[in-house]
């Protein structure tokens, strides 16, 4: 019974987390603002993922170990979370704006396959289960999470466009229906790239480059929008609806999945800072306009990108990195996992392999001490701990902050195995980084710790871990810690397993 009462407090929200307010940098008004629930009901979280018209690289991968983190940093704080992550599965062009060819008809050609909607949805198919298994492997949650396909909602997506139609908010074209974006006064305020832009202006220096949105002589205003795209009457692909054959814009997809499945306003959503001046700025033109509902999404929160010796990841210029090639390099996925939460999530990330192995040399050390302490009794933390990391996780997500903060408290020898043991928990249990996890190539990269020789030891290291034997076996767990404590102050650490103990340097 007492066993059980110190696991719950563990594993149960601290009294210290409930009472902490959370703060995030809102994208909509710039500025770092205190997160409060809503009144009843879960926070509605909805993330931008990804289109499956190919392998995803780990920039794409970081996007939902970001969202993954922001749910269980609310979770910690004591909230409930609906977390929808979309597949687009059709319709999404090469660039953010309306012209180009779709990025699943290029893959669909680029694997050679006819260009029928059976192929695309099988296509789609086989990307987004690669992708699952990819965040699967970084530990993403994904069984706490929706992913809705873009597919499944045509006919909603169809009604909301309607409804725009209805309210003198849409527009067709030879090419399509457009949203007229002059009826909607707030268009642009996301970012604040509405004061004074003009056409071809930059919203940054990475997140958008030349001309926002392509030239169409048709549209009513350069900043217009496709709600619709029309296809050639003779084409396969495509959907029958009151304006012709064709696919809704990809802005429209998340719009009315987000209406379909959270509701006409949300609390949380995501995206990479690229979604800023056009995919996110027509999300919220198009579903505050259908809905007459302000605001769509209360807060938004945007990824800085992943770069690749300094340069933006990109797969048009072939700087790319997948999971594969991560693990192929003898990298763990959940010290790639480690590797993003050191970087603040709106500062850019420079992938280097020597940055990715310095990360994994320091994961490791954590889950070597962790199984140094695993079989010892089950603590609460010391709340000086508990509130510094929940500061720091609830201060914008400072993931460097918290991890750093475990450093140091486990480092050195100023705690017993029972207080070590419970921060790594309490941390896991936040970051996701598997202490309690095995795996083949985790237990190969653990391997070569296997330890020194008892008979080897100095005769005073041998002398402390004898005496240790013997409290262990007479079930004195404080002499224990106590020896344990010296010995790492000699320079060894301690693995206690099934087969004994096993003695490492250190």
């Amino acid at each position: 019974m007492v066993r059980m009462q110190w696991f719950r407090r563990i594993f149960q929200v601290s009294p210290a987390a409930e009472k902490e307010r959370i703060f995030f940098f809102n994208s909509l008004g710039r500025e770092i603002r205190d997160f409060k629930p809503p009144a009843k009901g879960p926070v509605r979280m909805y993330n931008c993922g990804p289109t499956v018209y190919d392998r995803q690289h780990i920039g794409n991968l970081s996007a939902a170990v970001f969202a993954d983190t922001i749910r269980r940093v609310l979770e910690y704080n004591g909230l409930t979370v609906k977390q929808v992550i979309n597949i687009t599965d059709f319709g999404h062009l090469v660039s953010d704006s309306d012209e180009g060819e779709d990025k699943m008809t290029k893959g669909l050609k680029r694997e050679k396959k006819a260009l029928t909607m059976e192929n695309m949805r099988e296509f789609a198919t086989k990307y987004m289960n690669i992708y699952l298994d990819d965040i699967k492997s970084l530990n993403v949650s994904v069984e706490k999470i929706l992913f809705p396909r873009a597919s499944d909602y045509v006919q909603p997506m169809i009604a909301m466009i309607r409804t725009l139609e209805e309210k003198g908010y849409a527009y067709q074209i030879k090419d399509g229906v457009y949203f007229d974006t002059s009826r909607f006064p707030n268009y642009g305020a996301l970012g604040g790239i509405s004061d004074g832009q003009e056409e071809g202006a930059p919203y940054s220096a990475e997140a958008t480059k030349g001309r926002r949105i392509a030239i169409n002589q048709e549209k009513r205003t350069s900043h217009d929008f496709a709600l619709w795209k029309s296809v050639p009457p003779r084409s396969k692909l495509g959907w029958d609806s009151p304006w012709g054959k064709g696919f809704p814009g990809w802005h429209m997809e998340c719009s009315a999945m987000i209406h379909s499945i959270l509701g006409d306003q949300i609390d949380i959503h995501t995206g990479g800072i690229e979604h800023i001046p056009i995919h996110h700025n027509n999300e919220i033109a198009q579903s505050e306009a259908a809905t007459g509902k302000r605001p769509m999404s209360r807060f938004w929160l945007h990824r800085e990108h992943i770069r690749m010796e300094n340069t933006k990841i990109s797969k048009s210029i072939g700087n790319t990195a997948y999971l594969s090639d991560v693990v192929e390099r003898g990298i763990h996925p959940l010290a790639l996992r480690y590797w993003f939460l050191t970087a603040h999530y709106r500062q850019p990330a420079n992938f280097t392999w020597e940055a990715v192995e310095a990360a994994q040399k320091a994961f490791l050390r954590l889950h070597g001490k962790y199984r140094l302490v695993k079989h010892a009794e089950l603590e609460e933390p010391a709340s000086t701990f508990s509130q510094k990391f929940t500061e720091k996780l609830n201060n914008d997500l400072d993931t460097p902050g918290a991890i750093a903060t475990i450093w140091e408290n486990v480092s050195g020898n100023k705690l017993t195995d029972r207080e070590i043991k419970a921060i790594l928990l309490r941390a896991d249990r936040v970051l996701g980084l598997g202490f309690e996890h095995s795996d083949e190539l985790l237990e190969k990269l653990l391997t070569p710790a296997q330890g020194v020789a008892i008979d080897s030891l100095p005769e005073d290291a041998r002398k402390l871990y004898d005496d240790r034997e013997t409290a262990r076996a007479q079930k004195d767990w404080a002499t224990s810690d106590r020896l344990r404590a010296q010995l790492r102050a000699a320079g060894y650490e301690i693995k206690d397993t099934p087969d004994g103990s096993k003695i490492l340097r250190i």
